[in-house]
């Protein structure tokens, strides 16, 4: 079993201890977590020798944007309202990647309040300049557009510097030239929108010395590469030169199903810019839906060009298991860049993505210690003084409800809920495949009804799975309880509760097999017994529970009450 290092993860006010765990009742200690996950793909579609697997980062990893300094790339995604945020790869080979922070790592850099969970940090984009690291993000309704430097990508980074000429606006990107910089960002249109999803990308210098935007603003895109035909969502642009042209790649037709990658060309960063007359470069909605093992709503392309030469991009897809059902979210997927007549290209109409490829001609590097394609296992024994940091919680950290001691992570049980907009007793990890199974071992022992402990899959704080060992009746029963909408009240409804043996500790399972889920429990040396089997995993899926993120699973406890 793979055992995972630690990296600093936070820089917290609030500091994981390292003194002495007390069993006491309103605490769960949490031994280990072991997660494994494959897909119905790995089976049949498997990487040769000088192949890479695609997505390069499995699970909820969206809107990636990449970089190159010298040997070095780095890529970053969304993480909305979870915290920390904007987690920092790096890899020396395109293929084998390694996390090696985040830039939202200190909770007064962003507060994201009560937010949902699909609010918050969407779409960062990063690039290097003159030995400096630049992030341009927006923090939607928590701030709006701003962009942070550091010169480790390791970090620290600084706090936000604000865009406000940005307003109303997401998805700002800089381009660098001659001591000048420019940003683009997707924006209202001028005027009343013509339809509903029409957007505008947007353009205006900025001064690296002062870190202001100056000068006029100017619009690039109006509604997309051909507005008669009301294309929706213009949205990630940034700027490139190639041979003495500038040229504008963007994101266009929404982050679903008719997801698409277009271009545009033009002689100066300030435009015009002429639309590729063969757009989109990228997209999969010309494809058969029925298709094996198919590859949806790709878009949101960067791209990076390696020292010899070659151009390769990374972008966003989906892997549903079923009729546009996926609960892992948006994955970050690498292809190669062809330029033909002047243009890049990803895909040819009706070419599909492919799950397998050449490998970039770069030096092999050895696998990453905690692996991001493919089928894996990783086995978190919380033996460190901070955890991994694809830990996540939700939203800005309130108190000192977690410690890291003794080989284990102890939540205190807090009265916050998994619908309250809050930040919960809970860490969660992402569900990175279809086939996934999440177990835990836990010392826990009620003393009263309200408090309760174990696992959580989280999609969005209308709707998740909670796994607990709990105080019914008197007796100690593993209860399943889920929320499905806003319908529903906000404490959720019991799916099934099965009485158990008072135990020196628990083994709690869940099992997700695309849209199905099973709860599974064992007593401290004991056999599993099924406590759910067969629920209902659909209401994981972004189609029915909405926003853009995917399914966090992990330790959660909490107890009734203000």
């Amino acid at each position: 079993m793979r055992r995972i290092w630690a990296v600093p993860l936070l820089a917290l006010g609030l500091v994981m201890g390292i003194s002495g765990v007390g069993y006491a009742a309103d605490t769960a200690r949490f031994n280990w977590l072991d997660y494994q996950g494959s897909d119905p793909s790995d089976a049949v579609v498997k990487a040769k020798r000088g192949e890479y697997r695609n997505p390069i980062l499995t699970g909820y990893y969206p809107d990636p944007s990449i970089t190159r300094v010298g040997d070095d790339y780095y890529i970053v995604t969304s993480t909305f309202s979870w915290f920390p945020g904007i987690p920092i790869f790096h890899s020396r080979d395109l293929v084998n990647w390694t996390q090696i922070g985040n830039a939202i790592d200190r909770p007064d850099q962003l507060d994201f309040k009560a937010l949902g969970l699909s609010r918050g940090v969407f779409a960062p984009a990063i690039d290097h300049h003159d030995g400096t690291f630049y992030i341009l993000n927006t923090c939607v309704d928590c701030g709006g557009n701003f962009i942070i430097t550091a010169k480790d990508p390791k970090g620290p980074w600084s706090d936000p510097i604000w865009l406000p000429d940005l307003e109303g606006g997401i998805d700002p990107s800089i381009f660098f030239e001659d001591g000048r910089a420019w940003i683009v960002n997707n924006g209202p249109p001028e005027g009343e929108p013509l339809y509903q999803g029409h957007r505008a990308i947007w353009v205006q210098e900025f001064d690296l010395k002062t870190m202001k935007t100056i000068g006029p603003r100017k619009v690039l895109v109006n509604g997309g590469v051909d507005i008669s035909k009301k294309p929706i969502w213009i949205e990630g642009p940034h700027i490139f030169k190639k041979d003495g042209a500038y040229y504008l790649i963007c994101a266009e037709g929404g982050t679903a199903i008719n997801h698409s990658q277009v271009v545009l060309r033009g002689s100066s960063p300030m435009g015009p810019f002429t639309p590729n007359p063969a757009n989109p470069i990228l997209t999969q909605r010309d494809l058969d839906p029925a298709r094996a093992h198919p590859i949806t709503s790709a878009g949101h392309a960067d791209f990076v060009v390696t020292p010899k030469g070659e151009w390769w991009a990374s972008f966003l897809a989906i892997r549903p298991y079923g009729d546009d059902l996926y609960n892992t979210g948006r994955e970050t997927f690498l292809m190669p860049v062809r330029w033909v007549d002047g243009w890049p290209r990803l895909t040819d109409p009706g070419q599909p993505i492919p799950l397998t490829h050449a490998r970039p001609d770069l030096p092999a590097q050895p696998p990453a210690k905690v692996p991001t394609a493919g089928a894996f296992q990783v086995r978190d024994e919380f033996d460190g003084d901070k955890l991994p940091p694809y830990w996540m919680m939700a939203r800005n950290p309130k108190g000192d409800w977690y410690r890291l001691s003794d080989g284990a992570l102890t939540l205190n049980l807090q009265p916050v809920g998994l619908s309250d907009h809050g930040n919960p007793a809970f860490w969660g990890r992402r569900q990175q495949h279809h086939q996934a199974v999440i177990t835990t071992e836990m010392i826990f022992t009620p003393d009263q009804p309200g408090e309760r402990a174990g696992l959580a899959a989280v999609q969005s704080d209308e709707h998740w799975y909670r796994f607990t060992i709990e105080r019914d009746g008197g007796r100690l029963v593993a209860k399943v309880g889920m929320r499905d909408g806003k319908q529903v009240p906000a404490a959720g409804k019991v799916l099934a509760s099965l009485p158990v043996t008072v135990s020196a500790s628990y083994r709690l399972r869940i099992t997700a097999r695309g849209g199905e889920y099973d709860f599974d429990v064992a007593s401290a040396g004991g056999d599993w017994q099924s406590v759910l089997k067969g629920a209902d995993g659909t209401i994981l899926s972004t189609r029915k529970a909405g926003g853009f993120i995917g399914v966090m699973v992990g330790p959660f406890a909490s107890r009734d009450g203000q």
